[in-house]
């Protein structure tokens, strides 16, 4: 169900799980499509990282292929296994469309972030996943004025790969972080095209807010 909201901004309810098979005529106005060649950004509900996990059959199912930065280090083998039989496939089917590089600091994050250009030339993904942006940042072990260094060299690489023919989203619990580096988050919304909260409803359902809405370069 599709709620206008203001300022040009769109509200909608949905339940887990979604159809994979199902396609929409206006795919920028359903959340569980990723806009072509856009940077999106979902964040607001806990489980994020888990959540980012149910759009992964809509895209192989059209034979896209997944690199998947896992900053949130909870990326579930036995859960895409569970989505291929689903479907009467064998795990192998969408095991070979996704790649995982995982990272357990900020500064491995980064550094899998400005590598992806590279990785791209021998794994030609539609789609890039990062978890845990800017998450990993908050680490308090990490001083703050390395913390930022790295987290711009992060939107530098962002900035470069939004130029290629991909997909990006970036899957954040940032909000729910006491952090004195809370303008991190802000800094990549600004670099996004799409932001959209999500929250958690009763009955397992989830609502999508879009916040912000910007015209792709292409356009």
């Amino acid at each position: 169900m599709m709620i206008p909201a203001s300022r040009g901004q769109w509200f909608v309810i949905m339940s887990l799980p979604i159809p994979s098979t199902h396609t929409g005529q206006h795919p920028a106005r359903n959340p569980w499509i990723l806009p072509d060649r856009a940077f999106t950004i979902l964040y607001g509900c806990p489980e994020m990282p888990r959540l980012s996990h149910y759009f992964l059959p809509r895209i192989w199912l059209n034979q896209g292929r997944v690199l998947y930065l896992d900053g949130a280090n909870q990326i579930g083998p036995l859960l895409i296994a569970g989505f291929a039989r689903q479907r009467g496939l064998e795990p192998s089917a969408f095991n070979n469309l996704i790649r995982v590089s995982r990272a357990f600091t900020c500064f491995q994050l980064t550094e899998l972030i400005r590598r992806v250009p590279k990785i791209l030339e021998a794994f030609a993904a539609d789609v890039l996943i990062v978890t845990a942006l800017p998450d990993l940042f908050f680490d308090e072990d990490v001083r703050d004025r390395e913390a930022r260094a790295s987290f711009e060299h992060a939107l530098e690489g962002l900035q470069e790969i939004a130029t290629l023919p991909i997909s990006i989203a970036v899957f954040s619990d940032a909000t729910s972080f006491k952090t004195k580096r809370e303008d991190f988050f802000q800094k990549l919304c600004n670099q996004a095209n799409q932001v959209l909260r999500v929250e958690a409803r009763p009955d397992s359902e989830l609502s999508f807010s879009c916040e912000k809405t910007a015209p792709l370069l292409s356009q």
